[in-house]
């Protein structure tokens, strides 16, 4: 005989809700003018996404989603599939766009939230945004709004925790986010803006197991495809006329009573116009997992700083908080295997995206025997400083000195944030390769004057190879 097992309802606490907060603002957030700060941070986003979704087609997480809408067979479809001639319905283009953007570790990431918002906003901002006939003002605005709804989410359900827990916050924050953009995007009032949150919790869910996917196609679907997909269902859903439950994160059998563990139950109506989420999000300079991108910097400063040669060198120490060890020791593949790609920084003194997509270099004599002096440890300093994802190297040279570099704030993180410029040349070397050059530039002209586009599928088409 099984035992039951339940939470005892709190009356007090299922009585807190942000939703009254939370619904008031999606129902006008596309009159929400932005500070000006944000719309450049918006932008800039939405190109790292967009690019990433435009490489990651040709990645084979973006292959098995490519073959997933051709066994569809829809037809009469207009949504813009990236990087392909492709068109599918809203809902699945928005799933396919969220795979490609996620098809390998090349975007965007909130480290206090633990989620990538991009991957799975943007592609249900660009589909519901062709769906419901929208331009690029409102599109930039409805992102925003995502990645607001999107990390408040997950940080009410203390994220960290929520991960230990066996959660994926990967798939729980962008589902939010995702519905909430896709949401206003729609013209949902604030009752229809409630019932668009019930659906996204009714689909909410997420496994942290992706941590064992070695092909990252599964992991593709559960940080970018399911979340942008769920979002533009839900939008549209509500929009057709669905109803549903008025207040999901409140009342009896609650979205808090299922998943909190003392919850932050306010946090997600909290700051809202004042407090915006994008701007402590970071875009990767290295298209490679999070945890490596301060390991990897640290490697690049020594290298450059020290005219390092590979055959000069003895040992290599790198420590990374403990709580990124499984993620990225000894991992299959390149781009989220830490020792391979501090290996290959120290041979070729750089990372570009198809150095860190080279499975076959893996096998190589010189990377393998520069790879066998690499340690890794967990450090309790750098695990106190998280979210701040910091690594040090220490590199011991054959003269027995020892030199080391200690990244505090990676580049491209808040902190240390990348440039306009640096932001537009990963884009190009990211796009250029299956656009072509001159698509690929009035691509990222597009983006930067994105609010003078009234025409989403006008600005969609330009992720799209010519004809």
């Amino acid at each position: 005989m099984t035992k039951s097992h339940s939470k005892q309802a709190d009356p007090v606490q299922d009585a807190l809700t942000p939703m009254p907060e939370l619904a008031a603002y999606l129902a006008r957030a596309l009159a929400q003018p932005l500070p000006d700060e944000v719309v450049d941070k918006a932008k800039a986003h939405m190109l790292d996404t967009i690019a990433s979704m435009v490489s990651g087609a040709q990645m084979k997480a973006g292959a098995a989603a490519i073959a997933y809408l051709k066994a569809l067979g829809e037809t009469g479809a207009r949504s813009a599939v990236a990087g392909t001639r492709l068109h599918a319905s809203p809902v699945h283009a928005a799933l396919a766009n969220g795979m490609f953007a996620h098809a390998d570790e090349t975007d965007d990431s909130h480290a206090a939230s633990l989620t990538h918002p991009g991957c799975g906003i943007v592609p249900a901002v660009l589909a519901a945004a062709e769906f419901f006939g929208r331009g690029g003002q409102d599109m930039l605005r409805a992102m925003v709004l995502g990645y607001d709804v999107c990390a408040r989410l997950t940080l009410s359900l203390h994220a960290y925790d929520f991960r230990v827990a066996g959660h994926s916050t990967h798939t729980f924050g962008p589902n939010f986010g995702a519905a909430a953009a896709a949401g206003a995007l729609a013209g949902l009032d604030e009752t229809q803006c409630r019932y668009v949150m019930s659906y996204a919790a009714q689909q909410a869910s997420g496994v942290a197991c992706w941590m064992r996917d070695k092909d990252h196609i599964e992991k593709s679907f559960d940080f970018g495809g399911m979340a942008a997909r769920n979002g533009v269902s839900a939008a549209i859903m509500v929009a057709s006329g669905c109803t549903g439950v008025d207040d999901v994160f409140s009342g009896e059998r609650n979205f808090y009573h299922a998943f909190g563990d003392d919850p932050d139950r306010l946090a997600l109506g909290r700051e809202l116009g004042v407090r915006y989420e994008i701007l402590g999000t970071g875009i990767k300079r290295w298209t490679v997992g999070s945890p490596i991108q301060a390991p990897l910097d640290s490697t690049h400063a020594l290298v450059h700083r020290h005219k390092l040669k590979p055959d000069a060198i003895k040992a290599v120490r790198v420590r990374i908080p403990h709580e990124s060890l499984t993620i990225v020791n000894n991992r299959d593949m390149p781009e989220i295997c830490l020792q391979h790609l501090v290996a290959t920084m120290l041979i070729d003194g750089d990372i570009d995206f198809h150095s860190a997509h080279d499975r076959a270099r893996m096998q190589d004599p010189q990377v393998l025997a520069l790879r066998a002096l690499i340690s890794l440890e967990g450090d309790d300093e750098l695990s106190r400083a998280m979210p701040s994802r910091q690594g040090i190297v220490e590199i011991v040279l054959d003269d027995g000195s020892t030199v080391a570099e200690h990244t505090k704030a990676v580049r491209g993180t808040p902190l240390n944030p990348m440039t306009r410029e640096e932001v537009q040349s990963k884009a190009l070397g990211l796009l250029a390769p299956v656009l072509g050059e001159p698509r690929a530039t009035a691509l990222c002209d597009a983006v930067w004057s994105l609010e003078n586009c009234h025409d989403a599928r006008a600005f969609t088409a330009l992720m799209q190879p010519g004809e």
